[in-house]
């Protein structure tokens, strides 16, 4: 069995000390981080602006969003596998090249259905990025103490990104239109594909396995079922549609683990998830990110649709909450040599629930601005501190020529843990809503429905109507998106508590030294 070394007992190589060239390439690094962590939560932010623009129903503005993650996510694992195959960088110039030319598409895509196509084809390339960079970071840090430090700076990126997402969208969408989230691609990725042949290093598995077909195909159809049964599961309830994907996924999972188990060359090593303490971290890292998307996606709505703020002024609303992510990532590795990481995980997710906790209090007080910018720097600092602790164990795991497949474990919870932020507490937002609105009578079937469905259609309908009653649906649709963002608060937060005691328990044999 595959042992996880406590992230405070990983031995020192005093001769393997980290270059200015080492942590110029991870520099280099980051760029795509940087950009993946952004794009994953920029589209939360321009969600106001495409409900105006495309006029999409429910459905579609989620899987707008969903689509991304989801393909990304079903991807992961095989892209981390022929990462380790055919050369990390190199699966990752390929994925940024692809990545710059797609998103130009998506920018200027004419309709929702395009928009959702161009954002799928993005999560086919995205997943070569991301295996790729914390992989490549494994093995150019193979001292523990310095490796450490680059899965901080890493980890801070990673959730700075989600959290810098809106800032960026906010100050993008006050004066472009709402295709300029996706040219952000562009300055980022170019420098990267000229800086990293010079700087960050190749590498690969000397011995790897043949190329596993089987595996790649019951990989994705595991993940693609779980995630879209789950989501359905939120928005409708129990039923065939629901649980029909849920099973379906969960017997392909199984054969791909069958599989996997009597591979000499298994693609994913699933034995590491008989340690305790490598599955509590993974838990760890996917329901911190299921708290911050989950929560980006309905407060970035409420500040710009219920509170009226610009997107510029509401970006700058999180703005602190996001320094805070990337001061708590770095200041957690000088905790780390004191305190035991189930312990520090654990204040991370209680963080991240009296992020929620205070965001139910700021929406029934009237929806203060100032609450939700708390409640977002409370759930900062614990998506930092968690994510930093999580990631280091994951990847303590694995031997430096498996990094490309252990990183993408801890990719793929990151990925799943977005998917069902926005897909279980964006649902329960939505049905939430649809359960609470007044549809007043005048309006055409088209904008009664867009009315019934969005908070965004909502908006565009009342522009139609009579003075008194456009105020009175507007009046009615932000009540009700209120009401659903306090559920979906309340709920986030007892999810976060549940996840904090599931951490002390799984990462109890982690220990400091």
């Amino acid at each position: 069995m595959t042992t996880t070394a406590p992230l405070h007992r990983l031995p020192v190589a005093p001769s393997t000390r980290a270059s200015h060239r080492d942590w110029f390439a991870l520099a280099v690094l980051m760029l795509p981080v940087l950009l993946v962590a952004v794009d994953n939560t920029v589209l939360s932010f321009a969600v106001p602006a495409i409900s105006l623009a495309l006029q999409p129903d429910a459905t579609q503005l989620l899987w707008t969003i969903d689509i991304y993650p989801l393909v990304l996510a079903g991807l992961l694992v095989p892209m981390g596998s022929a990462a380790d195959r055919f050369g990390r960088r190199r699966l990752l110039l390929i994925g940024s090249l692809g990545f710059a030319a797609v998103s130009l598409a998506a920018a200027f895509a004419p309709s929702a259905e395009a928009l959702i196509g161009s954002r799928a084809v993005l999560g086919f390339f995205g997943a070569m990025l991301m295996p790729s960079t914390l992989s490549l970071i494994r093995n150019i840090f193979v001292d523990p103490a310095r490796r450490r430090i680059a899965i901080a700076v890493w980890a801070a990126g990673f959730s700075a990104g989600a959290a810098l997402g809106p800032l960026v969208g906010g100050v993008l969408l006050e004066h472009l239109w709402w295709g300029a989230v996706f040219l952000l691609a562009v300055p980022v990725l170019v420098p990267l594909l000229v800086l990293a042949p010079a700087f960050v290093p190749e590498s690969r598995d000397p011995a790897p396995g043949s190329v596993d077909v089987p595996g790649i195909l019951l990989s994705f159809g595991t993940m693609v079922p779980v995630i879209l049964g789950i989501k359905l599961l939120a928005e409708d309830g129990v039923g065939f549609s629901s649980l029909a994907p849920l099973l379906l996924g969960l017997l392909l999972g199984t054969l791909f683990v069958r599989r996997q188990l009597h591979l000499k060359a298994p693609m994913l090593d699933v034995r590491l998830f008989r340690n305790p303490v490598f599955t509590g971290g993974v838990s760890a890292n996917l329901l911190s990110i299921f708290s911050l998307v989950g929560f980006l996606y309905f407060v970035s709505q409420h500040l710009q649709l219920v509170a009226g703020q610009s997107p510029t002024t509401a970006g700058f609303t999180l703005l602190p909450g996001l320094l805070v992510s990337i001061l708590a990532g770095l200041a957690v590795v000088r905790a780390a040599r004191r305190i035991r990481p189930s312990r520090l995980v654990a204040i991370g997710l209680l963080l991240n629930a009296a992020g929620y906790g205070t965001a139910w209090l700021a929406v029934h007080a009237g929806g203060s601005s100032t609450g939700l910018m708390w409640a977002f720097v409370f759930l900062g600092a614990g998506v930092g501190i968690s994510e930093t602790i999580s990631n280091d164990l994951i990847l303590a795991a694995a031997p430096p020529a498996k990094a490309g497949a252990a990183s993408a474990i801890s990719e793929t919870a990151y990925e799943v843990g977005s998917v069902l932020g926005t897909a279980v507490l964006g649902s329960l937002l939505s049905a939430a809503y649809r359960n609470a609105v007044t549809v007043p009578e005048g309006l055409s079937a088209p904008a009664a429905h867009a009315a019934g469905q969005t908070l965004g259609g909502a908006i565009e309908s009342a522009r139609t109507l009579p003075p008194d009653a456009a105020e009175a649906l507007l009046a009615s649709a932000r009540a009700a998106f209120d009401s659903g963002a306090g559920t979906v608060a309340a709920i986030g937060a007892v999810l976060m508590v549940l996840a904090a005691a599931l951490s002390l328990v799984t990462l109890r044999n982690s220990h400091s030294s």
